[in-house]
């Protein structure tokens, strides 16, 4: 294991109607194997979860990919969208700065939306209380509109005092 990787999912933003008068979502994020999710908010088009799940990092380079499901009751859970997380440069980004003592605020980098991700708008890297953060808003891919707000944290495994790993 490289470390593990905190996601802040806060908020989704103008998602479809998948049952006839609401919706009722949640989030599955999925990394290789592993599988966490978010609690459902009944008859929400815009949920705010501000659920925190952790997946451990084994391989940088295996997707990181966030569906949103509508729950039903008497069939199966409706896919509403689905849209994947790149934390290539987050990752290049930590490498960068670790033996930096940079103070609260510094944007470290900015990603900007491309075909490689599913940003809505720019997102920036950024320390805060000694961490990097990294908040970005993903396009659902599949589906006529809908975003998910969220926020990235990686905790690298610490090989000693002053190193740490990510391949």
């Amino acid at each position: 294991m490289l470390g593990l990787v905190k996601i802040r999912v806060h908020k989704g933003i103008n998602l479809p109607l998948k049952d006839t008068f609401h919706s009722d979502p949640y989030v599955v994020v999925t990394m290789g194997d592993q599988k966490v999710k978010t609690s459902c908010k009944k008859n929400n088009c815009n949920p705010v979860w501000d659920d925190e799940l952790t997946l451990a990092l084994k391989n940088p380079n295996v997707q990181i990919v966030l569906t949103v499901y509508d729950k039903d009751t008497f069939s199966k859970d409706d896919k509403i969208g689905e849209a994947k997380i790149d934390i290539k440069p987050y990752l290049k980004a930590l490498e960068m700065s670790y033996h930096q003592d940079l103070p609260n605020g510094v944007k470290v980098d900015k990603v900007q939306p491309n075909r490689d991700n599913c940003l809505a708008k720019e997102s920036c890297i950024i320390r805060e209380n000694g961490k990097l953060i990294q908040d970005m808003t993903l396009m659902l891919q599949n589906v006529e509109c809908g975003e998910v707000k969220l926020q990235i944290e990686v905790i690298p495994k610490m090989l000693s005092e002053d190193a740490f790993y990510i391949a």
